[in-house]
């Protein structure tokens, strides 16, 4: 982080502008609207600084920039077009502790100007560091159109309730008041301009709560679909209950990208199973579940891809509902449905398979995989095989020996749709050794089916590893 992004309050301290043209006029009107005193030091001023003049908006000393007017200034911003003057006003303020702002000239600044988006009192601040000041401005206009005038009006009414509701609530209800009122019908209502329907709503949400005040509360646990990687692929509810939960529970193959999502003073466990050390048990993660839910905590059980494929949900579910636990659940793009995507490999073609069967790879206690191989090994299907990275070589031969032709094509994708996707592409016979020669890790799963062909010339998405092909 470049820049330290912090609010000023600048109400009745003095402002010192350096330059009279049209963007020093936009500068002392954004000092203005905040509550400052601006000074204005130019030889001339535009139209614009004029009229500001004129409404008493603005003081004006005519002439060039000297120390002293720096005495009392609170913030300083240069904005002639003479270099050297806006280097002595930055090196003057930088000597006296003033924040100061060169305009269009990030070298000379301790500060610089976000973009704005005022729907006071909540105001939103984007910047990028000088880098791109157009791109901040064009993300002000799209969060613009997500976020109304009307949003005013609700931050107002929420600051009008926050003592009594410091007073009746502690601090977990008081947090579950507040989200309940900006997702909630109080929100709806005041931006369609329904404000005294939102004001009783308000006070029984306030009452109903309050009543609650030191009663044990119930928890609830979401059961969440995190994807295979890419954070863009999450649901907006998704995001939504990993802002709201207490602690989450997230596994091994959840992306870091994901889990920084997670609201940021949840308390976060890892109870990823990993192959040769030990871990959590499924019984351990239910019994850690239901102690959770029942301390009123909401428990956010993040799993990557959809956590009903392979990814052992129903048995979560199961148990949450045996104690009477209440739970929601949030379905998430499953790993086959991301990896394929990504790698250009479409699960079903109409010339190519009409249908698909997803394994799991992993064996049962025996140490047996338990597969029915002359079903599995069939054409004009596409095979989707989950956990099979070490075992690749077994499931290549036994397709091969129950018909399928050494030739059949297959795919290993590696971290599917991350930047650091990998795409092992080859055949039955061939797959194990570009495999092992690839060094893949990571999480993976195999697609075996004419589909695969596709992916040479289908593959879009450019990860920062090239696809390994034969």
């Amino acid at each position: 982080m470049d820049y330290f992004p912090i609010f000023l309050d600048l109400k009745q301290t003095r402002a010192l502008v350096v330059g009279g043209g049209a963007v020093a006029a936009r500068k002392a009107k954004s000092l203005h609207d905040a509550g400052a005193r601006v000074l204005v030091i130019a030889e001339t001023l535009c139209q614009e600084l004029q009229t500001r003049l004129g409404q008493d908006e603005v003081e004006y000393v005519s002439g060039e920039f000297a120390p002293e007017m720096l005495q009392d200034c609170s913030i300083a911003v240069a904005a002639t077009s003479d270099r050297a003057v806006n280097r002595k006003v930055a090196r003057l303020c930088r000597k006296r502790g003033i924040p100061v702002n060169v305009v269009d000239d990030p070298e000379l600044c301790s500060f610089i100007t976000p973009a704005i988006l005022d729907r006071s009192p909540l105001v939103i601040a984007l910047s990028t560091g000088g880098a791109a000041p157009v791109l901040a401005r064009q993300l002000k206009t799209r969060l613009a159109t997500f976020i109304p005038p009307a949003y005013a009006r609700l931050a107002n009414l929420a600051g009008g309730y926050r003592g009594r509701v410091r007073k009746l609530l502690d601090g977990a209800l008081r947090r579950r008041f507040w989200e309940e009122v900006f997702d909630g019908p109080v929100a709806e209502d005041v931006l369609a301009g329904r404000e005294k329907r939102a004001v009783t709503n308000l006070d029984n949400l306030l009452l109903s709560l309050s009543e609650q005040s030191g009663q044990p509360r119930a928890g609830e646990v979401y059961l969440v679909g995190g994807g295979p990687g890419d954070p863009d692929l999450l649901t907006f509810r998704a995001l939504r209950l990993m802002q709201q939960a207490d602690v989450v529970l997230y596994d091994r193959l959840v992306s870091g990208q994901v889990l920084a999502l997670v609201r940021k003073d949840a308390e976060r466990i890892d109870v990823g199973k990993r192959k040769s050390r030990h871990g959590w048990s499924q019984e351990g993660i239910n019994a850690k579940l239901l102690e959770l839910a029942r301390q009123g905590l909401r428990v956010l059980r993040l799993k990557g891809g959809d956590p009903f494929v392979f990814g052992r949900g129903g048995e979560e579910m199961e148990a949450l509902a045996a104690h009477g636990i209440a739970f929601q659940i949030v379905p998430g793009i499953s790993a086959a449905q991301g990896c394929a995507a990504y790698s250009g490999i479409p699960l079903t073609h109409r010339d190519h398979a009409h249908g698909i069967q997803f394994v799991t790879a992993h064996p049962r206690a025996d140490g047996t995989l338990g597969l029915d191989w002359q079903a599995l090994a069939k054409p004009d299907q596409t095979l989707v095989f989950y956990m099979g990275r070490s075992r690749v070589e077994q499931l290549c031969l036994e397709l091969v020996d129950h018909g399928l032709p050494e030739s059949y094509p297959a795919a290993l994708i590696e971290y599917g749709t991350r930047t650091e996707q990998q795409v092992v592409q080859g055949t039955l016979q061939t797959l194990p050794r570009r495999v092992s020669e690839a060094g893949v890790e990571g999480p993976s799963l195999i697609i075996v089916g004419e589909v695969v062909r596709l992916h040479e010339r289908l593959a879009w998405f450019q990860p920062q590893l090239h696809s390994i092909q034969g």
